[in-house]
């Protein structure tokens, strides 16, 4: 903690004044051998960043030639070394500007940094660098402190990074004894000589091409520092696939394994050069075959040589095709769902759309359903695709649209283990209480391919007695009416009766009469 001034005795503070004045008055003897000596640093200095220069320059020099040899790969790299020297000329021009301002202060007009009259001058470099009214020291101190971050993004080398925030540190300094540090530019230009502020002004420019030449170094040795060697060289021909359809394309990618990305090769087919530098050829399939080709891949070197790659490769187009099938037979049926399986080979089913005239057609999951409307026209499937980014015309197929087949007409009873049955024609005979029991009279197509129901809508018992005669009873819709059921109790086993003129419609809205039931009664 510092002493309290009102504890101090009058002798004390006598003492301490006068070493005040002694000192101020040793600092204002400035030795005329020691301002000589600031004078041959700042010249060593001067030439030092014109050497230094000379060197950031040969750097940019190579940088800008590859760029323009090479752009894709080092356009990049000139671009940000052009923006390290923009930004480090501003800086040094900054500088310069303010080693112009303090020789100004002290030698007035005319004042030459190169000739300095008042070269013990203590006062100018304080009062430019230090005036409250515009800190130019501490914007001086600002800019370095942006510009040192700056560069630090850009250096990767950890060692380079510590040695540039090291020259160009603005951290304050504290003295022994002291308890407060000085600012940076407290210390560089508080009650310093305008020759020793000139010559501090000159190292800072030289730390700050020191920084930049470290930069220009980093992006230069990033040009290469992805390259990968090789020592063999091949030639490959990639197509997406060998087999075409016609109006398709066929694509391919030709390359060079192993090859710089950056520095492609030029490449030939049948001949021509190939407008796609990387090495994609296209060809529209106009016709069903084999097709071969040939062509050569020209790979330059850094010597200025040029080797050859030969290669050879072929493709196969193939007429459009999809495949269009009935699952259930080889007609479409009025009415009903139609199941269809359509597909295209080589191709995605998501990839795939299909239409159809007289009907509907939709999409269940990866199968389709036809339902045609009208009986006796065709109805007509076009299948499309997807492919190479536009939609094609894969196929057309016809189909015949039929009526629905007559169904069987059949007497639906129970049986002993309380199971759903059916009497048909034919069937032997049925029991006389389970015929009794019977809901009446129900039609269906039911085979192996159609389980389609139909609509019974009325029907005719007819009865014969001993002499021949016939005795026809009318049903009540599909239901045996009451006469129907009398009759059948008064039936002797090994009887018989027949179920005709049974109209049934269909799905497909057509009404039909279907053949006869023989009906045996056990």
């Amino acid at each position: 903690m510092a002493a309290n001034n009102n504890r101090l005795s009058p002798r004390q503070k006598m003492i301490n004044l006068m070493y005040i004045v002694l000192t101020a008055m040793l600092a204002l003897n400035v030795s005329s051998d020691v301002l000589n000596g600031f004078t041959q640093v700042e010249a060593g200095l001067t030439r030092t960043n014109d050497n230094v220069e000379q060197r950031n320059a040969a750097i940019m020099a190579s940088l800008r030639t590859f760029s323009e040899q090479n752009p894709d790969k080092g356009r990049r790299w000139y671009d940000k070394a052009a923006e390290v020297r923009h930004f480090t000329d501003l800086l040094y021009r900054t500088v310069d500007s303010l080693k112009l301002l303090i020789v100004a202060k002290a030698d007035g007009d005319g004042a030459d940094i190169h000739d300095i009259v008042n070269r013990d001058d203590l006062e100018a470099a304080a009062v430019v660098m230090l005036n409250p009214a515009n800190r130019r020291g501490e914007a001086l101190r600002h800019d370095i402190e942006s510009y040192r971050e700056y560069i630090g993004s850009i250096i990767t080398d950890p060692v380079r990074r510590a040695n540039i925030e090291a020259a160009l540190s603005t951290e304050p300094v504290t003295a022994p004894g002291e308890l407060a540090g000085s600012s940076w530019e407290e210390l560089k230009f508080d009650n310093q000589p305008v020759v020793a502020a000139v010559t501090l002004l000159t190292k800072l420019q030289n730390d700050i091409k020191y920084a930049e030449g470290e930069t220009l170094a980093t992006l230069l040795d990033n040009v290469d520092a992805g390259d990968v060697r090789v020592n063999e060289l091949n030639a490959f021909v990639i197509p997406q696939s060998r087999f075409v359809m016609r109006g398709g394309k066929y694509q391919a990618n030709i390359v060079l394994a192993a090859v710089d990305t950056t520095q492609r090769p030029a490449i030939y087919v049948n001949g021509n050069l190939l407008a796609d530098d990387h090495g994609v050829y296209e060809t529209v399939a106009g016709a069903s075959g084999n097709y071969d080709y040939t062509g050569y891949l020209e790979v330059p070197h850094g010597d200025g040589t040029v080797t050859r790659h030969d290669f050879t490769s072929s493709y196969t187009v193939i007429e459009p095709t999809a495949t269009v099938s009935a699952t259930m037979m080889n007609v479409l049926y009025a009415g009903i769902d139609n199941p269809i399986s359509i597909s295209v080979p080589g191709v995605a089913n998501a990839s795939v759309s299909a239409s159809m005239t007289n009907g509907s057609l939709t999409r269940k999951g990866d199968a389709w359903v036809a339902r045609p409307a009208a009986v006796g026209q065709d109805a007509v499937i076009t299948v499309s695709a997807e492919m190479d980014g536009r939609r094609m015309d894969m196929s057309r197929t016809s189909f015949r649209v039929r009526k629905l087949p007559d169904p069987t007409p059949f007497i639906i009873y129970t049986d002993a283990q309380g199971n759903r049955d059916r009497y048909r024609s034919g069937s032997g005979g049925i029991a006389k209480g389970t015929l009794r029991q019977s809901p009446g009279i129900e039609a269906a197509i039911d085979d192996e391919l159609l389980n389609i129901a139909f609509n019974v809508e009325s029907f005719e018992t007819v009865f014969f007695d001993s002499m021949g005669n016939a005795s026809i009873e009318r049903s009540n819709g599909a239901a045996f009416s009451q006469r129907q059921l009398d009759r059948f109790a008064r039936m002797r086993p090994g009887q018989r009766f027949y179920i005709s003129a049974v109209r049934a419609s269909g799905p497909d809205g057509l009404t039909r009469t279907l053949a006869p039931i023989e009906v045996i009664v056990k």
